[in-house]
């Protein structure tokens, strides 16, 4: 039953997202991915409830699938995070091993139904060396593409905390959930090679997918979260330097000299001072570059390089040392301690508490509580 509650889910789900108007190629690679799931879940119902042998011609019609989840997960998570790779056709060169795989199955599905039938008896006889060929694989197809795929990540996370002083919009924790199911699903199919297992799990992944989808805006629907100054959701304007440490040959090569970029930090530090552009909560690295009227690029080189840190940091930072002076000034004292860090910059009380754990080692209260101790015993 369960996987006919797969089927049919993934199936409502692809119709969701492929009639939906406005849809990017984003929703198009997720729409025909819930087709691949459909098709994957009920061709293994039909072989346990042994309903396909009564249409032999479509025996072996699934054995491209499986090789069809990677490619596809990767390609919905390209496309969200770096739409512009799609104007090029290299992402057409991940359809390399399906493709291979339907090249080394076709004496197999030359047979007549009988045949095919006789051969899956058999449990493969006469095509030991395809299975080895097409389980080898599988497993190499799985591993790279949990690997590229959590690579896309994290390079993404890093460009947002070049671009963004804050993350509750664009952290794509709907992607960290498909990734991390797919990853447990390829654990099963490539450790435990238990079907029952594997495809109880691919039907609870898609109801999950339904559940967090739908409430996920801008998947499902035809809204999409808004960034200040940013187009499409999650798409950043300017690539961040892979790893922060000073180094000359970067000044040298984006044309700010080491010069220029100390005087950009000083009135970067400046303008910080002055105006407190960090209280605003959903300030980017773009609207700072406009006010100092430079190009983003520079901009985050400066912060990266200079500074020594990303933009979200070098942001938070300057909120968290501006609660560190609000909180014990007299007039303060009859607000709350997330009244001004929301005064401060933060949006959000989960962000507010981790990052000021992260930069003083103890949480809003307890750096309150001991300094006011220490203030009373003085």
């Amino acid at each position: 039953m369960i996987y006919l509650v797969g089927t049919f889910i993934a199936l409502f789900l692809a119709v969701i997202i492929l009639t939906k108007k406005g849809r990017t190629t984003a929703d198009l690679i997720l729409g025909i991915w819930m087709v691949v799931v459909s098709m994957h879940v009920f061709s293994y119902y039909s072989y346990l409830t042994q309903l396909i042998y009564r249409y032999p011609a479509f025996l072996g019609i699934n054995f491209p699938l499986p090789f069809l989840h990677g490619p596809l997960l990767y390609l919905y998570t390209l496309a969200l995070t770096r739409p512009e790779q799609f104007r090029s056709k290299k992402w057409l060169l991940h359809g390399a091993i399906p493709f291979f795989i339907i090249a080394l199955y076709s004496p197999f599905w030359m047979l007549s139904g009988t045949q095919k039938i006789e051969v899956f008896k058999r449990e493969g006889a006469g095509y030991e060396f395809t299975l080895l060929v097409s389980n080898a694989l599988l497993t190499i197809s799985g591993v790279f593409y949990v690997v590229a795929t959590n690579y896309l990540l994290q390079k993404h996370r890093k460009r947002i905390l070049n671009q963004f002083s804050y993350q509750e919009k664009i952290n794509l924790n709907w992607l960290r959930f498909l990734f991390y199911a797919m990853g447990l699903i390829w654990f099963f199919i490539i450790f435990l090679k238990n079907d029952p297992l594997i495809f109880s799990a691919s039907s609870v992944f898609v109801v999950l997918i339904g559940y967090y989808g739908i409430k996920q805006v801008g998947i499902f629907t035809n809204t999409s979260p808004t960034l200040p100054n940013a187009t499409p959701p999650f798409q950043l304007a300017a690539e961040e330097p892979e790893e922060i440490e000073v180094h000359r040959k970067k000044y040298a090569k984006s044309g700010l000299n080491e010069d220029r970029a100390q005087d950009l930090h000083q009135r970067l530090e400046e303008l910080m001072h002055d105006e407190k552009l960090f209280t605003e909560p959903e300030l980017t690295l773009t609207d700072l570059a406009n006010r100092l009227e430079i190009h983003p690029n520079y901009l985050s080189q400066v912060i990266n390089e200079v500074a020594g840190v990303n933009f979200y940091d070098y942001i938070n930072h300057h909120r968290v040392e501006e609660f560190k002076r609000q909180i014990f000034l007299p007039h303060n004292q009859r607000f709350t301690l997330l009244a001004i860090a929301y005064d401060c910059g933060f949006n959000s009380k989960s962000a507010f508490n981790r990052y000021f754990k992260k930069m003083t080692g103890f949480s809003p209260s307890d750096y309150v509580k001991q300094h006011r101790a220490v203030g009373a015993s003085l």
